[in-house]
């Protein structure tokens, strides 16, 4: 709070986490058992229950999980696959989502988005497949769900795996039935819990799974291949990593998972609220994209505008800085992955996926968190409306 801006700063996403859970938190620093441990056990257990009782194991982040999931698949070549397995996903989303199918030595394969629900565009998804292509990594982006009809009857039409990248999208559904239940996802389903999700286990996430040899699998890749058998026995089978979740991050997950309809629903009316106020002259004279207003599938992780561009315009850059200013935090999710370095030296160039380089120039998050109140989103859209009129 300044002089100048009298206001409290108002960041773009805040994880609320209540005492109980602080005492849970302080139980197990207590216990003297604070890795892997019952509290793993436990978050596990309520989120398989969540998901309709399907294997359910958690790891240290939504990023692992991915990776895990194509290695039980047998995609990529260092899960026995070929060097030339290739995996399609979005260019739009998190870099990790594509960094994964590298990792196991495959080849990602972009397609580009809609431009309207910004996820991937299935049709154009289909058309990039090839002999190689093993596996679809949809990406359900700032909790809309992509849709789950047409992605399982491409999948099956062309005998894909599916590794669900819903890390956005915790309490989101389809068709009514929840995303990473087997009537909504019915292979894999990749969840993060990072803090600026829907709900947070401080880092971490979880795989949804389908069957126990699948889950036991993930439990050797979740910690160095290793098998344990009786008191001593030891061995190791395949080549795993340390991926294991804290008993302490666990008990912030089960503290969380409670409020998660409760969360989501905040976050519903937020969303309402600021679609109220969008839709008013001046602010549909900012020639502003705004997201779907869909509030029957998704879960609102996030609110997401599409900047006018021009020579007239302000860059993102700038009203971000005139935001920061004005005491109010915004984000970038994200820049099209297609164009980062690494991956222009795999091949790509600007103008392979028009909408997704459209889009990720000018696509600005606004604050969205259960802890605001009305009030904040009208201030959010005041101050953003005034900063496009005045420029």
């Amino acid at each position: 709070m300044s002089s100048a801006n009298p206001q409290p700063f108002l960041p773009f996403t805040r994880p609320a986490i209540d005492d109980e859970t602080i005492a849970g938190v302080a139980e197990v620093l207590r216990s003297g058992w604070i890795t892997s441990g019952p509290q793993v056990k436990a978050f596990e257990a309520a989120l398989s229950q969540l998901f309709g009782g399907r294997p359910v194991r958690a790891f240290n982040s939504g990023t692992c999980t991915m990776e895990i999931a194509l290695r039980i698949a047998g995609i990529g070549a260092n899960a026995g696959g070929s060097a030339t397995d290739e995996v399609i996903t979005s260019p739009l989303t998190w870099v990790a989502t594509s960094n994964v199918i590298l990792e196991t030595g495959a080849r990602p394969v972009f397609a580009d988005i809609d431009p309207v629900t910004r996820n991937i565009d299935l049709a154009k998804a289909e058309a990039a497949i090839t002999p190689r292509t093993k596996a679809i990594i949809p990406v359900d982006l700032a909790g809309l769900p992509v849709d789950r009809d047409r992605l399982h009857a491409l999948a099956k039409k062309h005998n894909l795996r599916v590794i669900e990248d819903a890390a956005q999208a915790m309490g989101s559904t389809w068709r009514g039935h929840l995303i990473g239940s087997k009537a909504a996802s019915n292979d894999f389903a990749s969840f993060s819990f990072h803090p600026n999700k829907n709900i947070t286990s401080i880092e971490g996430g979880c795989l949804v799974l389908n069957d126990e040899r699948e889950a036991r699998l993930a439990e050797q890749y979740r910690l160095q291949g290793v098998i344990r058998t009786g008191f001593d026995g030891m061995d190791v089978e395949v080549l795993g990593g340390k991926f294991n979740l804290t008993d302490i991050a666990a008990r912030v997950g089960l503290g969380q998972l409670k409020h998660l309809d409760a969360f989501n629903t905040a976050r519903r009316e937020l969303a309402r609220r600021y679609f109220e106020l969008f839709d008013t002259p001046a602010a549909r004279a900012r020639n502003l994209g705004l997201p779907v207003a869909d509030f029957e599938n998704s879960n609102w992780h996030m609110f997401q505008v599409v900047l006018p561009e021009g020579p007239r315009c302000l860059s993102r850059a700038q009203v971000m800085g005139k935001m920061h200013a004005a005491g109010i935090a915004t984000g970038v999710h994200y820049p099209p992955i297609h164009l980062f370095s690494l991956y222009r030296d795999l091949g790509w160039k600007p103008g392979d996926f028009p909408n997704a380089e459209r889009v990720g120039r000018a696509i600005l998050t606004l604050p969205l968190f259960p802890a605001m109140t009305p009030a904040d989103v009208e201030r959010v859209v005041k101050t953003l409306t005034e900063i496009l009129q005045k420029n």
